[in-house]
């Protein structure tokens, strides 16, 4: 879709974090822009996040970020690069994939298709470009970040979407076939796993895209026994059902070295919350 003078092109607000220069952030904002006319609606709003870590350490240390509103839908995008340069070029190309794909998105649902159908699965080169984490201390990590929102009622497929066009290591997500909170995440390149509190694969439906189901409940543990969990292991992320509620909650690792947390505040889609079973 190419900007029409109806549909004005949005400044990109910039912030920076770290030994970031007035050319580097030009050049990504240039970046950032140079994909409006890709986006299959206006672009409302946009903002670009450069940071720079010095820790010698890390083999790329500089993240970008971009966050898009594409007409009330977002896109986003986050890599890492040896330097802002490189930082720049993978950040537009991976804003042009998840651009491409909210327009098969919306063609998709023009041509009542299933979600997932309509695509072939970009993974280019997914593991090399991800930003690491930084390597904080175990006993200096803390829950920085807390976000508690309802959950979406959504197919694995529409999951798939989400986690692909929002740039998303894991999708939180309340399985509209089971009625299980699930969490949905790249199992190799070309294929995604699924996790459930309460494993219901037999109510799943039919699904597009690659997938394995877990067969394993998710385990149930406060907040601390996830750090815990999360500490010992080095995994990206832990999906548990939390000790007092039952719903699913995700602990995961941020790109600063501390934690985030995940945890749902709407009732599940039969009008209960998940109690002990």
């Amino acid at each position: 879709m190419k900007l029409t003078p109806s549909q004005p092109l949005v400044d990109v607000q910039v912030e920076t974090r770290g030994g970031v220069s007035a050319e580097d952030i030009a050049y990504a904002r240039d970046k950032v822009r140079a994909v409006f006319g890709q986006a299959p609606g206006p672009v409302l709003f946009a903002r670009l996040k450069l940071t720079r870590f010095a820790n010698p350490a890390m083999e790329r240390p500089v993240m970008a970020q971009a966050n898009l509103d594409v007409n009330g839908r977002p896109a986003r995008a986050h890599v890492a690069g040896v330097n802002a340069t490189e930082a720049a070029d993978l950040l537009r190309a991976r804003l042009q994939g998840a651009l491409a794909r909210m327009a098969e998105q919306q063609e998709a649902r023009r041509r009542r298709t299933p979600p997932g159908a309509a695509h072939a699965w970009r993974h280019g080169d997914e593991p090399t470009h991800r930003p690491g984490y930084f390597p904080r201390p175990v006993e200096e990590r803390e829950v920085v970040r807390h976000k508690a929102f309802a959950l979406t009622f959504e197919s694995p497929d529409e999951a798939a979407d989400d986690l692909e066009t929002l740039d998303y290591s894991f999708q939180l997500f309340t399985d509209a076939g089971s009625g299980e909170d699930s969490v949905l995440y790249r199992s190799d390149p070309e294929a995604y796993r699924l996790a459930q509190v309460h494993p219901r694969p037999d109510l799943i439906g039919p699904v597009a895209v690659p997938l394995t189901v877990s067969q394993a409940a998710a385990p149930r543990m406060t907040v601390a026994a996830a750090k815990e969990r999360l500490g010992v292991t080095g995994w990206p992320f832990v999906f548990f059902a939390d000790a007092g509620t039952g719903r699913g909650n995700v602990l995961y690792h941020r790109y600063d070295g501390h934690y985030g947390l995940i945890t749902p505040v709407a009732p599940t889609a039969h009008g209960l919350s998940h109690t002990a079973t």
